[in-house]
């Protein structure tokens, strides 16, 4: 059952979850997807792992709201609680099958800037990479998230902190990073998929206007249909059970 009052955070936990395939072990960073697995190992993926960059290994939601990776509702009942090196190691041996990422800016070809970006004629810093290019580079696929801003969007990032695609269209390729590289994009507008590497249209929200989606990016976007991937669809929306584990996972909204 699909409920119609969801808010666009909640239901881009549950396009985020539903990147989540059964058995898979997913690198979980802050924000969105710490409940977007809870809600993916509820539902759909029950024999889903999560792995933190901390070092905390779960595979079942925690027994409480989680700020942080690091919180105690969090460290509670896991598989076990290691260190960054363990994780860190995971990634190395090809062990993480999605990890989940945001940016500041992202380009056409998925690379993900969060260093440093133009405001005016300043320049701002911003918090840097932290794992994120590690899970870029050595996951077998990543799953972008961001609320859906032109500002964004560019067709090159100021700065590549976490590497996408190669932008000769051989996706990864002739790419020197191991990993699969960016599968989707997740907004609060939208879902695109990458096809040869390039980034392109595969659903928009609910009451979501295509054009408008296509009129916030710099540069021609394709479509499902350009690409050979069928039409442009609508997102599902978050069933009644979606919503119930997110409300109860974020009860006061902090996320969401």
């Amino acid at each position: 059952m699909a409920s119609e009052e969801y808010t666009d955070r909640e239901l881009m936990v549950s396009a985020a979850a539903a990147e989540i395939d059964n058995g898979d072990t997913a690198f979980v960073g802050m924000r969105l997807p710490l409940i977007a697995f809870q809600v993916a190992v509820s539902t759909h993926a029950p024999d889903s792992v999560a792995v933190y960059e901390s070092g905390v290994v779960r595979d079942a939601p925690a027994d409480g709201f989680i700020h942080t990776m690091c919180d105690l509702p969090n460290l509670n009942r896991a598989v076990s609680t290691t260190g960054m090196i363990d994780i860190m190691s995971r990634l190395q041996r090809g062990d993480v099958d999605v990890g989940f990422l945001g940016g500041a800016e992202v380009d056409r070809y998925g690379n993900l800037n969060t260093t440093r970006v133009r405001a005016g004629d300043r320049e701002v810093r911003l918090p840097g990479s932290g794992g994120a290019c590690d899970i870029a580079c050595m996951a077998d696929r990543t799953v972008l998230l961001m609320p859906h801003e032109p500002r964004r969007f560019v067709e090159e990032v100021n700065y590549v902190t976490s590497p996408g695609h190669a932008s000769d269209g051989s996706g990864r390729e002739n790419h020197p990073a191991p990993g699969g590289g960016p599968s989707a994009l997740v907004t609060s507008k939208a879902t695109f998929g990458f096809h040869d590497g390039e980034l392109y249209l595969r659903s928009t929200h609910p009451g979501v206007d295509a054009d408008d989606v296509l009129a916030d990016f710099p540069w021609d976007v394709n479509t499902a249909s350009d690409v050979g991937e069928g039409t442009v669809t609508t997102t599902s929306k978050p069933t009644g059970e979606e919503l119930e584990l997110i409300r109860t996972f974020d009860p006061d909204g902090f996320w969401t």
